[in-house]
């Protein structure tokens, strides 16, 4: 069949999926709307606004929060849906569920939280796949660019972390498949990430490339093996991570995105991979610095073998860069992709419309069960009877470090184990040595930390006074810490071992605050397994 040469362009435009931004100005969504229109493109990915998308961080321009971002993105996917001859696959990254993206729109527990799950109750992970599909599917969303399949073996990962279920092949599998399975039963795409596995990398992959050590051998007894079972389950997608394997490549640091040798041997001829593969995003540092000339980088990552071209930022450049260098063929093959993935999703049809509206108090039923079953007891000196015996004597203090004294740990703690409470709020209104001396008559100490970040950069932003404190206190009180937090904030905490109750609840969530406070009060065992080993001092 022949075919002209506008027409393979256009089928050559499927496979961008550009950046759009919910806060964008008219302006940029006119833009947009011409890349649509003019180049066919297949979809887009969606970001908050400009100053928080990928690379943009480290520039520190500041996030600005938008009440009525729900409502936006739906009139705005609603818009360019309107804009396309071929209906766009709309993407967006939604681990945690669309509020990774949208204010005031349904969280659910981060994947570091799922996987302190006992295996028995995985069935809840397919419950959080499938409620963040129906909140996708109502704003006209039909790709989630998720889960994470990277097994955490690194603790000092500065991008992965609390985003993996663990550093457990197996249950890191299972609970990819069951997350991806619980999203596919509502009609919604998944995507695992990052091939050929982030988890023992201690650069990220934004700023720079990080380098795996491992022959392949090595990957395929573990980093691959989410990925492969992933395969066996039929996966809808995977995505390529900005990151050089040598022994894949010659001995080179060819980033993975870039490599034939990953994307082509080892994904599609060795693992057997026939579907869609989408590269990280395009705009990263690792990569987006690598070639002067418009266009190149977009044809490099086609030519290794990606079909989806994610955040790629020269549209045109890219277009015509693999119109000239590719076969009809190979163009044919991913074209074929990224259709079959437009069919399943249901919108070949032009059935683009949202559907269902947001349910608040699902979420909440859900992720209350989820703290039921995965706060994790770490140190346990019969640590409630000892408070409760304090608080007879007077003798029991409570002390939350980074909220006020009004959480709902607390006020679930007070129904029945009132006490003197103090808190420390931040360096500016807080006065460290005021509260040490307040808590030196008291002998128990029930400690709330609120860890105020998921991301290790500068010790998760816990203060060097507020650590100076804990450690103080843990050498010379009955202390009872509860972290409401990423689990890997816990080596920092100095002598932390002589905590007499050392309990982990992963999120400050209320359902979590609520059921800390009653499993503490009711004496309950926990049933949540630390899914990361670490070290305590």
């Amino acid at each position: 069949m022949k075919i002209t040469a506008e027409a393979l362009k256009q089928r050559i435009g499927q496979f961008f999926f550009p950046a759009v931004f919910i806060n964008d100005t008219e302006e940029n969504i006119q833009e947009t709307e011409r890349l649509i229109k003019q180049h066919n493109i297949g979809g887009l990915t969606f970001f908050h606004s400009r100053a928080s998308a990928a690379t943009n961080y480290e520039s520190k321009k500041k996030v600005v929060f938008n009440d009525d971002s729900y409502e936006k993105i739906k009139a705005l996917i609603a818009r360019y849906q309107k804009a396309a001859s071929t209906p766009l696959l709309i993407s967006i990254d939604a681990e945690w569920g669309l509020a990774m993206r949208i204010e005031k729109t349904p969280q659910y527990p981060y994947a570091i939280t799922l996987g302190a799950l006992p295996e028995n109750k995985s069935k809840l992970v397919y419950e959080v796949g499938k409620q963040i599909g129906l909140d996708l599917k109502a704003v006209g969303i039909q790709y989630n660019l998720s889960p994470l399949a990277d097994i955490n073996n690194n603790p000092n990962n500065p991008v992965i972390g609390y985003r993996s279920f663990g550093e457990n092949k197996e249950k890191v599998a299972d609970f990819a498949v069951e997350y991806l399975n619980g999203m596919s039963e509502v009609g919604v795409l998944g995507c695992l990430k990052h091939f050929p596995g982030h988890g023992n990398t201690n650069v990220d992959s934004h700023l720079g490339l990080p380098v795996l050590k491992e022959t392949l051998k090595e990957l395929m007894a573990n980093e691959l093996y989410p990925f492969i079972k992933g395969i066996e389950n039929n996966v809808d997608s995977i995505m390529i991570g900005h990151l050089a394997v040598p022994s894949l490549n010659d001995g080179k640091d060819t980033s993975a995105t870039l490599s034939k040798a990953v994307i082509q041997d080892l994904l599609r001829d060795k693992l057997g991979y026939d579907g869609l593969v989408i590269s990280d995003a395009l705009n990263m540092h690792s990569v987006s610095k690598l070639y002067e000339t418009k266009g190149q980088l977009e044809w490099e990552a086609f030519n290794a073998g990606n079909d989806v071209l994610c955040f790629a930022e020269n549209v045109q450049e890219g277009i015509e860069a693999i119109y000239k260098n590719a076969s009809p063929d190979r163009i044919f093959e991913s074209f074929n992709r990224i259709m079959k993935a437009k069919e399943k999703a249901g919108i070949l049809s032009g059935n683009t419309s949202t559907a269902g509206e947001l349910d608040f108090e699902k979420t909440s039923k859900l992720n209350l069960e989820i703290a039921q079953n995965a706060i994790t007891t770490i140190i346990d000196n019969s640590s409630a009877e000892l408070a409760f015996e304090a608080q007879k004597n007077n003798k029991l203090a409570k002390l939350s470090i980074y909220k006020n004294t009004e959480n709902t740990f607390f006020k679930t703690i007070n129904t029945k184990l009132p006490s003197a409470e103090f808190a420390f709020e931040n360096l500016e209104v807080s006065d460290i040595s005021s509260i040490k001396n307040e808590l030196e008559n008291f002998e128990t100490i029930l400690i709330s930390l609120f860890v105020p970040k998921a991301k290790p950069l500068n010790n998760f932003e816990i203060d060097d006074e507020v650590l100076n404190l804990l450690s103080d206190l843990l050498q010379t009180k009955k202390c009872i810490l509860y972290v409401f937090g990423n689990p890997y904030s816990l080596p920092l905490i100095p002598n932390l071992k002589k905590a007499f109750g050392l309990i982990e609840a992963y999120q400050d969530f209320e359902e979590f605050q609520k059921t800390a406070g009653i499993q503490f009060l009711e004496k309950n065992s926990l049933n949540g397994v630390l899914p990361v080993n670490i070290e305590i001092q």
